[in-house]
């Protein structure tokens, strides 16, 4: 195997692991804005935790995280929280950033 072959394959392994990373830091984000949102929805205990699975599940949907808002804004309406779509957006910028450090540090 040459050098650039080398590379080539380095390249590959970097990107693998950086869509692991990315992955799993959805998923951790989504289990904690899931967190967030059911506490704004009154939820707590076990059925805190399954809303927050269910969330995580629902990022499966489709692409990008657009399933992730549509259902947290739906269920915000129902339930007549008043959160702003820029606040939930913040929010779940706040809290992929969180995810990312959390597993960088490996917790």
């Amino acid at each position: 195997m040459n050098s650039f072959e080398k590379r080539g394959e380095g390249f590959e392994k970097k990107f693998a692991l950086d869509s692991e990373i990315q992955f799993k830091a959805e998923a951790r984000r989504n289990r904690l804005l899931g967190q967030w949102a059911a506490e704004k929805l009154g939820k707590t205990g076990a059925e805190a935790e399954a809303y927050a699975k269910n969330l995580v599940a629902v990022d499966l949907q489709e692409a990008g995280d657009q399933d992730v808002f549509n259902q947290i804004r739906a269920d915000f309406d129902k339930a007549g929280v008043m959160v702003s779509d820029h606040q939930i957006r913040r929010t779940m910028d706040e809290f992929m950033a969180e995810a990312i450090q959390q597993i960088k540090q490996g917790t």
